[in-house]
C-alpha cells in the first residue's frame, strides 16, 4: 500500500492542489473511504478520483448511481452502486498504476461507459471484488 501510495504521489499531488483551490469555494475536506477527499466542490456533479484524492460535489460518498453497464444497456437499467464503492476502486487502480493511470484511461475512452476501468469500478462496488480492469474475475 505504501509504495502504490508513493507510485501515484504525482496524481495525488494534482487531487490535493484542485481541491485546495477550490475550499475558498465552499468545497470541504474530509476523510472518506480511507483517503482525503474534498466534499461540496462547486457546480460538480458525482465524484472524480486523482491518485488518494476523492473529488466530489456531494455531501457524501453513500449516494447511489447506474452503473456504466446500466447507463450503456449492458445491465439492467435499475442495476446501480455506491459511489464511495466505486472511487474506492478507482483509488485502487491508481495505486497499482501510478502515473500510468491517466494515459491508459483516457485510452480506454475516458469518461466513457465502454471504458473498462469504470466497468471494473462498477464491478468492485457490486461484487467487492474485479477493481483492476485487466484481471478476469470468475
Amino acid at each position: 500500500m505504501a509504495l502504490g501510495m508513493l507510485w501515484t504521489s504525482p496524481n495525488t499531488l494534482l487531487g490535493l492542489v484542485a481541491g485546495l483551490a477550490l475550499l475558498p469555494f465552499g468545497a470541504r475536506l474530509h476523510f472518506a473511504e480511507g483517503v482525503l477527499a474534498f466534499k461540496r466542490l462547486p457546480r460538480a456533479r458525482g465524484a472524480l478520483v486523482l491518485g488518494c484524492v476523492i473529488l466530489h460535489g456531494g455531501e457524501h460518498l453513500d449516494a447511489v448511481c447506474p452503473t456504466y453497464a446500466a447507463r450503456c444497456g449492458d445491465a439492467p437499467p435499475n442495476e446501480r452502486v455506491r459511489i464511495g464503492d466505486h472511487e474506492r476502486a478507482h483509488v485502487y487502480q491508481y495505486l497499482l498504476f501510478g502515473p500510468l493511470f491517466l494515459p491508459l484511461y483516457f485510452l480506454c475512452g475516458g469518461v466513457s461507459a465502454r471504458n473498462p476501468f469504470e466497468h471494473a469500478a462498477d464491478r468492485y462496488a457490486l461484487r467487492g471484488k474485479g477493481w483492476c480492469p485487466f484481471v478476469p474475475v470468475a
